[in-house]
């Protein structure tokens, strides 16, 4: 027996020296950039292929702004016809899709080009707001009215957009499922986060309610590779980590109160990059998991 035991004790640290690894994840935030290179719009991180991580509102309104591994950041592209972003989104090639909410259109720069193209537009949509994009490249729209506390969710598809559900509460963070197969939406206003199933032609049914909080608001939305969403919450200055079932994991503090969006990136895809606007900036943490998708 005491042979054996001196065999396993070897596993045994080890075992130990990683389930104390985890432990050391951290539940609060570095900043990544410096304050106010961003307007207080700073929305919409995403990051490329390359490990370059995007935001809207660079200096100024109606702006791109690229930020490099180091935290530097630069002037990306300008968007046209005043045009101002919001969410974005690259998909498999790295093309990269923005929802421009002043003139109701997804908009997109292709892969290693410089110039912004019409997607797709709706005038009938209040003001795109963050975008999902599925594993076979379909995009999500949430599209709220701030002035009445409604909101839609919108499909795009094949450079067409297909209004999926109208007269919801205030849309805001939407995310897809590792699997493809369900649909986040939160309403801000509301404080409710509602799960889809996401049918073969992209559009959804079986709405159900999978989270509801009592305080403060909500935005953007993303899922790790197991499931896990992470929400950001407006107002309190945390994201938040539910499990697939709506149980909450893990509660991460920012330095700043409104936090706006969070995209996954870095080596290993484990880093968390958040969007502040009240400080105009990035905050980062270490995830457990690697997002879904960059």
């Amino acid at each position: 027996m005491k042979k054996t035991f001196l065999k396993t004790l070897p596993l045994l640290l080890l075992g130990i020296f990683y389930s104390c690894k985890e432990e050391q994840l951290s539940n609060k935030s570095t900043d990544f950039t410096k304050e106010f290179l961003f307007t207080k719009g700073i929305e919409g991180p995403a990051v490329d292929r390359k490990g370059n991580l995007y935001a809207v509102n660079f200096q100024k309104e109606g702006t791109i702004g690229k930020v490099d591994k180091q935290g530097k950041a630069s002037l990306f592209i300008e968007l046209p016809k005043n045009s101002i972003g919001n969410g974005i989104r690259f998909d498999k090639n790295d093309n990269m899709f923005i929802a421009d909410y002043v003139n109701h259109t997804i908009l997109q720069v292709r892969k290693d080009e410089n110039r912004v193209r019409i997607y797709a537009s709706d005038s009938t949509m209040n003001q795109p707001n963050d975008l999902a994009i599925a594993p076979n490249g379909n995009l999500y729209a949430s599209d709220p009215n701030w002035s009445n506390n409604t909101g839609n969710l919108w499909l795009i598809k094949d450079e067409k957009i297909t209004l999926l559900e109208k007269d919801m509460g205030t849309t805001n963070g939407v995310e897809v499922s590792p699997n493809g197969k369900k649909l986040y939406v939160n309403e801000s206003v509301q404080r409710n986060i509602w799960v889809f199933d996401i049918n073969s032609d992209g559009t959804v049914t079986n709405k159900k309610l999978f989270k509801k909080f009592t305080d403060f608001g909500m935005d953007g939305m993303r899922c790790d590779t197991q499931g896990n969403l992470y929400v950001c919450r407006y107002g309190k200055g945390t994201v938040v980590m539910l499990s697939p079932e709506g149980k909450m994991l893990r509660e991460i503090k920012l330095k700043g109160k409104n936090v706006t969006n969070i995209a996954f990136g870095g080596k290993d895809k484990k880093q968390c990059f958040v969007t502040v606007s009240d400080r105009g900036c990035f905050e980062t943490f270490f995830a457990k998991f690697p997002g879904r998708s960059f």
